[in-house]
């Protein structure tokens, strides 16, 4: 669907549900920034739900990767409140009767690419919204 992700060699993916831990089962790098897409899987289906990114390109062209990088993102990132994501995710799994999440990251800024990890986002974004008239269910307006 996004074919441009595939030029990012640093990327992998890993699944989330209610007998994890997120902390244990995230698989993103700590020391990198970049994008990460959620689907959801219930009910035989697979649906997209939330696009984010993590890291910021300082004036100086270099990046400042958050602490502890994407994973840290992924998991101690808040949404649904002010809830980090190891809970809010949880709590989401019973609430909306999710089987599991497969969650997608991507390597945006390193020695290959110096993809500003906010854009690939938004041109993610933009790209699902042309295709669905909306944004993913878990993103919140922009």
């Amino acid at each position: 669907m996004f074919d441009e992700l595939r030029k990012y060699k640093n990327k992998n993916h890993f699944f989330f549900s209610k007998k994890d831990r997120l902390e244990d089962v995230c698989n993103a790098p700590k020391n990198k920034s970049g994008i990460y897409i959620v689907y959801e899987l219930k009910n035989g289906k697979i649906e997209l739900v939330y696009i984010g990114s993590s890291g910021k390109v300082q004036n100086n062209g270099n990046m400042n990767h958050r602490e502890n990088g994407l994973f840290d993102r992924i998991v101690n990132g808040h949404q649904f409140g002010k809830i980090p994501r190891k809970k809010s995710w949880l709590q989401k799994l019973t609430a909306e009767k999710i089987e599991a999440l497969d969650v997608y990251w991507y390597d945006t800024f390193n020695d290959t690419h110096r993809d500003i990890p906010v854009f690939v986002e938004a041109t993610i974004i933009q790209k699902f919204f042309d295709i669905n008239g909306c944004l993913p269910r878990w993103n919140k307006e922009l």
